[in-house]
């Protein structure tokens, strides 16, 4: 149960990229250095955001009068934003939402911000390392695995932004496998679209998804199935009893869900923010074939010519268990977290999560240590 839940939450998926939504920057018209007190919060493609006021504009860029770097020259090229700055925002942020790489990140699941090209950042927890770095400015990659090094699990993420920069969509996929252990025969998947709401210190993400697993289990066994039925004893002698089919038991086990999730960053200070995670999995567990098997026939004995002996074998219907679409499961995921940024390439997040299911609730705690590398 521990390992199918593992990696349906930390398996396989395809990529697929939905539709592509142009981001437009939005630019106030030009204006005169000093003439106009408005501040902005100009957006850059790497996810940094900057406030300041706007001392000049042309076609080459715009120049902000920030509150500690002093001037500033962003080419317009690396404008993904421009609007007006919130009035209940920070009035002193100069490197409004910095875009620290750890942002990008819950728990377990992701949200839509991107990690930075050229930043690279890894997270050690109770249970095992991971990896993750950017390979464009849009998508990122990663590599996960348990302590035992297997199974392993390849990550992937894309993600865009809007015209409104407190908006942005992706999707993502683990992809994974069972590594050395099992002969390298499991496998699995978690393919999954995401829409998150806010900025990188306050925001809300939605998470709906497919997930499954396969343990790659190749033991088999064969049973023979007779045909129901009620037959009579020869000289109380066991009957031949007419066989039905031979079916075959065991082979691999399998998982699969469907899965919705809600998570969120609150920053509550300078060093410290509350994460949650939620998922919510209609999980099915089944198998590919056969996993049992109950046809016990009944005898029935009795005295004949004052001999106690065999007279009759009753023969029920088969039942078969753990055979086609299986039973369902839901579960329940609550992760709830205090992150504490000690420097700005080093964080430590304290989990005490929970797993909830129709018969018993499970404590699911982790202490996962971040890396900006």
């Amino acid at each position: 149960m521990k390992a199918h839940l593992f990696v349906s939450l930390c398996f396989a998926w395809t990529l697929c990229f939905f539709g592509s939504q142009g981001v437009f920057a939005q630019t106030p018209s030009k204006v005169e250095p000093a003439t106009d007190t408005t501040r902005y919060l100009v957006v850059t493609a790497d996810g940094t955001e900057y406030v300041g006021l706007l001392l000049a504009q042309d076609s080459n860029g715009v120049l902000l009068q920030t509150q500690s770097l002093g001037q500033i020259q962003i080419p317009t090229v690396a404008i993904k934003s421009m609007q007006p700055f919130e009035p209940n925002s920070d009035p002193k942020a100069t490197a409004f939402n910095s875009g620290g790489v750890f942002t990008t990140r819950y728990q377990i699941t992701t949200n839509c911000f991107p990690i930075k090209k050229g930043e690279t950042y890894a997270m050690c927890n109770l249970y095992g390392p991971e990896v993750h770095f950017a390979v464009h400015k849009d998508f990122s990659v990663g590599v996960m695995t348990l302590w035992s090094a297997s199974p392993v699990i390849l990550a992937l993420k894309y993600t865009r932004g809007t015209a409104n920069p407190k908006i942005n969509y992706g999707v993502g996929a683990l992809l994974g496998s069972s590594g050395y252990l099992n002969g390298g025969r499991g496998y699995g998947g978690l393919y999954w679209g995401m829409v998150t709401y806010g900025d990188r210190r306050n925001n809300v993400t939605l998470s709906v998804g497919y997930g499954h697993v396969n343990d790659g289990s190749k033991y088999t066994s064969t049973e023979t199935i007779y045909v129901p039925g009620t037959y009579q004893a020869i000289n109380g002698n066991y009957p031949n009893l007419p066989v039905q089919e031979v079916v075959t038991l065991g082979g691999a086990s399998v998982f699969d869900a469907a899965i919705i999730g809600v998570a969120g960053h609150f920053q509550m200070n300078k060093k410290r923010s509350f994460v949650f995670d939620c998922m919510y999995l209609n999980a099915t567990n089944h198998s590919a074939n056969h996993m049992g098997l109950s046809q016990y026939p009944d005898e029935n004995y009795g005295y004949v010519n004052a001999n106690y002996q065999l007279q009759e074998v009753i023969v029920s219907e088969p039942e078969y268990w753990d055979k086609g679409p299986g039973g369902k499961t839901p579960v329940l995921v609550i992760l709830p977290s205090i992150r504490t940024e000690r420097t700005a390439k080093k964080a430590l997040q304290v989990t005490l999560g929970a797993i909830i299911t129709e018969n018993n609730i499970r404590p699911f705690p982790m202490a996962s240590w971040f890396f900006k590398l």
